[in-house]
């Protein structure tokens, strides 16, 4: 008797899960007890269904063994949180000028609003995420930095106190992922300048900066594009796979908002992260689609020379010599 044949409808659900299943078996040996950190911005930190699916995704990537490290932002937040306050936002490069009277704000946002909701969805389903992040007030300092400007066709513009991250000390994120807790990480840096000041660093510079200091196999970033575009607005020209050195050469003809993101996934690479991805956060569970299916979801930035899927190579050679 054929064995489809057999099977009942509700068996045969039940046998595609299985296979579904099985299919992320080789990734989940490849980062069981690794670090994975995550970006969260973009339009899945405003909508409750795909903040839902997030959380959910960052606790299973906690149940099935990997170390799963959350860097966010909060930039729909945070302009709406000045729009209430009356200041006027304003970006240059793709980065927010941070004024005297708007960083007490963005810092507000950053390590009240949004990081506390972040932490409180996972803690739905048991104690397993705790927030970090440090503004100088209580002496510690995950991330340091300096003051930076920006130039933009040839200008040189202030941003205020938004600077770039000189230094990073992980020893408190590391204390929750030993603890088996998920860190949930704000964007906030202390000024090296003036450790009383904080600064407003942008968030996929720090995940990426993170995510080197914790030498994790994997930085994902969550946006609201499917990934990088070869020739944009071309939606053929959508890239799978991308070297570092072909990244290099793309990054100048880049719009203004997808070079801080591109530039971080490079720097992370070039520094020894194991691979790089934007991918699209409007799609639920996209980050399970990116870790533990053979397609994975977006664009991956990986060291010159690696083989384009090494996890399925692998896989593929463990089965034909069985």
């Amino acid at each position: 008797m054929d064995t489809e044949q057999a099977l009942s409808p509700q068996q045969g659900l039940a046998a595609v899960k299985a296979a579904t299943l099985i299919e992320s078996l080789p990734w989940l040996l490849n980062y069981r007890d690794r670090v994975v950190v995550v970006k969260f911005g973009g339009n899945a930190m405003i909508n409750d269904d795909l903040k839902r699916a997030f959380a959910e995704d960052m606790v299973y990537l906690r149940t099935v063994g990997l170390h799963p490290v959350v860097v966010h932002g909060g930039g729909p937040q945070i302009s709406a949180a000045l729009k209430r306050a009356g200041i006027e936002s304003e970006f240059r490069g793709g980065y927010r000028v941070t004024t005297t009277e708007a960083i007490s704000v963005v810092r507000d946002v950053l390590a009240g609003e949004v990081n506390a909701e972040i932490v409180d969805m996972m803690n739905e389903h048991g104690d397993l995420a705790r927030g970090v992040f440090s503004d100088g007030t209580d002496g510690k300092r995950l991330f340091e930095g300096h003051v930076r400007g920006v130039e933009v066709d040839g200008e040189l513009f202030d941003l205020g106190h938004a600077g770039d991250i000189t230094r990073v000390d992980p020893t408190r994120v590391l204390a929750e992922i030993e603890a088996g807790r998920i860190p949930v990480v704000s964007s906030i840096a202390v000024d090296d300048a003036d450790p009383a000041s904080a600064l407003n660093v942008n968030a996929d510079a720090a995940a990426a900066a993170l995510a080197i200091a914790l030498q994790a196999s994997k930085l994902i970033m969550l946006t609201d594009v499917p990934g990088l575009y070869a020739d944009w607005p071309n939606r053929d020209s959508l890239v799978a796979l991308i070297s570092v050195d072909e990244l290099t050469e793309m990054l100048p003809s880049l719009e203004s908002g997808m070079i801080p993101k591109m530039t971080a996934c490079l720097d992370a690479v070039v520094a020894g992260v194991g691979g790089a991805t934007i991918i699209d956060g409007r799609i639920p569970h996209s980050i399970l689609l990116e870790i533990f299916t053979q397609r994975g979801a977006g664009t991956e930035v990986i060291p010159n020379g690696k083989p384009k899927n090494p996890v399925a190579i692998q896989h593929d050679q463990k089965k034909g010599q069985s």
